[in-house]
């Protein structure tokens, strides 16, 4: 395909395996970055190495840092009694722009999925449980996604904190801030009815 240009050939590969990225989206990236000057590839390629020899998952709740402890997890003012369960790394970066959220959290790194294999020894779950011990948490927030692995990842996990003496709530659903009624489908309509609360 590329000839005997085998470099251009390695990083076609190695860009397609990147989530979301397609054999044609692969091939535009490595074509734009060949026509770029050289500085630009560099600072990529050092970027790249950088985030790897520098980032890390934090022990305690498993989300990026460049520290161990994470930044949130040393915070003496978040409230200590509050664990807001995510899959991944990037829906604790959501919640804290809301600014609205000041408790810990704790990233699973996905949902279970029979499907793809995925049970709940592939997850971080029982360092979740083993942050139970202590008795500081009272409260357990799931946020796991709105479809079909992330709800039946809150099922299993509301299952396995029966035992311990901690609330356990699940946030809302509904509609988005500015999203007219009649686009929204009927499961988020119903939840949007369900999770109503008084005024």
């Amino acid at each position: 395909m590329y000839g005997n240009i085998e470099p251009v050939a390695r990083l076609v590969h190695a860009l397609a395996r990147l989530p979301g990225i397609g054999p044609k989206t692969a091939q535009r990236l490595a074509f734009f970055l060949l026509r770029q000057p050289l500085e630009l590839s560099q600072e990529l390629a050092e970027a790249v190495l950088s985030m790897r020899e520098t980032v890390a998952f934090c022990s305690t709740c498993f989300h990026i840092t460049a520290e161990d402890p994470c930044q949130i997890c040393r915070d003496p003012r978040r409230d200590q009694s509050l664990l807001c369960v995510v899959e991944e790394p990037l829906d604790v970066l959501a919640f804290e722009r809301t600014r609205r959220y000041r408790g810990l959290y704790h990233v699973l790194h996905g949902a279970l999925s029979p499907v793809e294999g995925i049970g709940p020894d592939d997850l971080k779950i029982g360092p979740m449980l083993g942050r139970l011990g202590s008795g500081a948490i009272q409260e357990v927030i799931l946020a796991t996604n709105p479809n079909i692995e992330g709800d039946t990842t809150a099922q299993y996990l509301m299952q396995r904190l029966k035992p311990y003496n901690v609330r356990v709530t699940q946030i809302a659903r509904g509609l988005p801030v500015g999203g007219d009624l009649e686009y929204a489908d009927e499961v988020t309509l119903g939840q949007a009815m369900e999770n109503r609360r008084d005024l």
